[in-house]
């Protein structure tokens, strides 16, 4: 693994622990899928989104897991238990490594192997997205949650201690 893959692999288990630390705080399964007016996704669908994101964008493409998505339905589901959707979480981070862990210094600095949008940006950008959109939609999740519950207490989600301590990989 690269530098620059094992620092994101960091980052990448870091915010989906935080994100199983915001699901695991919805008071019952029903509140997860809950919304308030004018949010369309609950915090249940952002979590499928963001498994189903990453593991088809890095498990998938870069390190050839299988994993076939079905995006519609992560925005479709209504219901299931918070233990079905961490298992989601969980299964992200397995196909995380495998995809990191494919990963040369060539292949971060080529094209991503599969069209995005209709683009194909550097690898290592690409990444670097999917790391910060894993976090916008985890900020999501955490403020739904409160508005939700109006419970104000935050689950310490980006924790900076969870970082490590020393240079890169």
């Amino acid at each position: 693994m690269t530098p620059f893959a094992a620092d994101l692999l960091i980052l990448y288990r870091r915010e989906l622990h935080c994100f199983i630390r915001e699901i695991e705080t919805f008071p019952d399964d029903a509140t997860l899928w809950r919304t308030v007016p004018g949010i369309r996704n609950s915090a249940g669908n952002l979590a499928l989104h963001v498994a189903g994101n990453l593991r088809h964008f890095v498990g998938a493409v870069l390190g050839g897991t299988g994993y076939q998505r079905n995006r519609e339905q992560e925005f479709a589901q209504r219901e299931g238990t918070r233990a079905e959707v961490i298992a989601h979480l969980e299964a992200a981070a397995a196909d995380l490594e495998a995809g990191l862990n494919a990963l040369t210094t060539a292949s971060l600095a080529g094209s991503y192997p599969a069209s995005v949008a209709g683009l194909h940006p550097p690898t290592g950008r690409l990444l670097a997205h999917l790391a910060a959109h894993l976090a916008f939609h985890l900020g999501q999740a955490g403020y739904l949650r409160r508005l939700l519950t109006g419970e104000a207490g935050a689950t310490h989600a980006m924790d900076p201690g969870e970082l490590g301590d020393g240079p890169g990989v």
